[in-house]
């Protein structure tokens, strides 16, 4: 994947994957927001994200994937829904919650059952995920509370120097993922973003929107 990009944003991706392999937390460039990441499976790299970012650890962390490969690692069971729009959606601005896999550690769901998964339609996060070898956190760079990040400069202005590395490479989409749940017998959709409703329901005619939405 790294030689896909061009030089100065392959070094960047390198360096950023010597900063996750070694417990570090970095931000870069997605298809919808900036990310703030780390590896999933470091419990103290992923308290410093809640720590940076000023989120209460009971609040789930979404995770990026380099492709569908990964979903098995950290999903206990992907129903036949789930890989309906995943044919169709991913690499892509959707985001699918699915039971979470009995290996990964609550930290990243906040003691829940639940994970949400995310393989972006940008080089940058999933070669940072192909090179760690494992997912990545990817939840969006900003403190809690405030607009998501766009560019480099907004994640700088909002963290400073509490994060590792700032990978510069701009944002496509501009708009957050939207956010579907699978876990149950009608897939719902938690959160409308980047896709629209209509187009999910072009290829899963059961899906729903959530009460009240």
């Amino acid at each position: 994947m790294l030689d896909k990009l061009p030089p100065d944003i392959q070094e960047q991706v390198e360096e950023g994957i010597s900063i996750l392999k070694r417990g570090g937390i970095i931000a870069f460039p997605t298809d919808t927001v900036y990310g703030l990441g780390a590896c999933a499976s470091n419990h103290q790299a992923v308290e410093r994200i809640y720590a940076v970012k000023g989120r209460p650890q009971n609040i789930a962390l979404p995770l990026l994937l380099a492709n569908t490969s990964q979903i098995g690692e950290v999903a206990g069971t992907v129903p036949e829904v789930a890989w309906l729009l995943v044919r169709h959606f991913l690499p892509g601005a959707l985001t699918l919650v699915l039971p979470k896999a009995d290996s990964l550690p609550d930290i990243v769901t906040g003691g829940g059952m639940t994970i949400a998964i995310r393989i972006p339609a940008h080089p940058i996060p999933t070669a940072l995920a192909d090179g760690l070898g494992a997912p990545i956190i990817g939840t969006s760079a900003n403190l809690s509370g405030k607009p998501s990040a766009l560019t480099a400069d907004e994640v700088c202005s909002q963290f400073g120097d509490r994060i590792d590395l700032v990978i510069d490479g701009g944002c496509p989409g501009g708009r957050e993922s939207t956010i579907v749940d699978v876990t149950g017998e009608t897939p719902v959709i938690l959160r409308e973003g980047a896709i629209a409703g209509k187009e999910l329901k072009q290829v899963c005619n059961s899906i729903v929107f959530k009460k009240g939405d």
